[in-house]
């Protein structure tokens, strides 16, 4: 990563996004070492990633034995992916999304140690965080665009010193509203700037980092994990890693990157071209279709990527 940053793939001094979440690695049979079935009753394993929000390249990445909780190791984790950060040459603000299964006094701990930015999901069903929302006055709530079947307000308050948004929604289809009249509540705790509708909009695009998890999974191949060893399958993990983030380095290196594109559109455009490669009197020369509409992009990457320095 660090070397890739360095020819351009980095944030540099830009604000850096990451996205914080785990995944289940499902796997048939008893003879997995480690596997385990956890909340979601699965058979398999339960890593830990970091993905960068405008890229989708993974950052970092723990392979966990499959009963782990959510936040398992989590601290340390985050310890690791900053220091890799920085040595990467990310020199500006670093802000990262947490959902709910991560929320705990040490990590909030230890992102104001590291001086790391955060909105991090809690759990509104606890009896604390419950009753600080039930003190929110009727008059705070503001409107936000959400479905038509549904309405959805957000608020701001305060917990434990800490900012504290607040989502709430509701059906509005009067057959459902009569199953479900009450509003269901989702928060974070964020000590990001800004107004509570922006920054719920931001905490919201945390969901990206499941596009980069079934990239991972789909295009770079963690959708299983082949050997019996728990020590092999983390070496699988990483390998994946790596596979991915040369589509995504390959993608970017050199570019602006402007919308998150997923790893099979850079497959069909960059990587499984129609062409193949003939010997025209010593010259080799890659010959494909005559209109092929993603020509000029491969040629522009190509080009890109040959004016690379070679490493020293």
């Amino acid at each position: 990563m660090e070397r890739a940053w360095h020819l351009g793939a980095g944030p540099g001094g830009q604000r850096l996004v990451v996205d914080v979440d785990s995944t289940i690695c499902q796997v048939e049979g008893k003879q997995k070492q480690g596997a385990a079935y956890g909340y979601t009753r699965v058979l398999g394993y339960h890593p830990i990633l970091a993905s960068r929000a405008d890229t989708g390249e993974i950052l970092h990445a723990r392979m966990r034995k499959g009963s782990a909780n959510t936040a398992r190791g989590a601290r340390r984790f985050i310890d690791e992916l900053v220091a890799r950060i920085r040595r990467g040459g990310a020199s500006g603000e670093i802000v990262m999304r947490f959902d709910s299964g991560f929320w705990s006094n040490d990590l909030l701990a230890a992102l104001s140690r590291l001086q790391v930015r955060y909105t991090l999901g809690v759990r509104t069903a606890t009896k604390a965080v419950a009753a600080v929302i039930a003190t929110i006055g009727e008059e705070a709530w503001s409107d936000i665009d959400y479905t038509p079947s549904g309405r959805a307000q957000v608020a701001e308050t305060t917990y434990r010193g800490r900012r504290l948004i607040v989502r709430r929604t509701r059906l509005a289809e009067p057959r459902q509203a009569r199953l479900w009249p009450d509003w269901r509540h989702f928060a974070f705790l964020t000590d990001l700037d800004g107004g509570p509708i922006d920054l719920d909009n931001f905490h919201r695009a945390h969901a990206s980092c499941e596009l980069a998890i079934r990239d991972l999974k789909e295009g770079a191949g963690l959708e299983h994990c082949p050997s019996g060893s728990f020590s092999a399958n983390a070496a699988w993990l990483q390998c994946a890693v790596l596979a991915h983030n040369l589509i995504r380095w390959t993608a970017t290196i050199g570019q602006r990157v402007e919308t998150l594109t997923v790893t099979r559109t850079i497959r069909t455009r960059l990587l499984a071209i129609p062409a193949r490669i003939v010997n025209h009197s010593g010259t080799l020369t890659l010959r494909g279709p005559a209109r092929w509409p993603w020509a000029e992009q491969f040629t522009s990457r190509l080009n890109t990527i040959r004016a690379l320095p070679a490493p020293s």
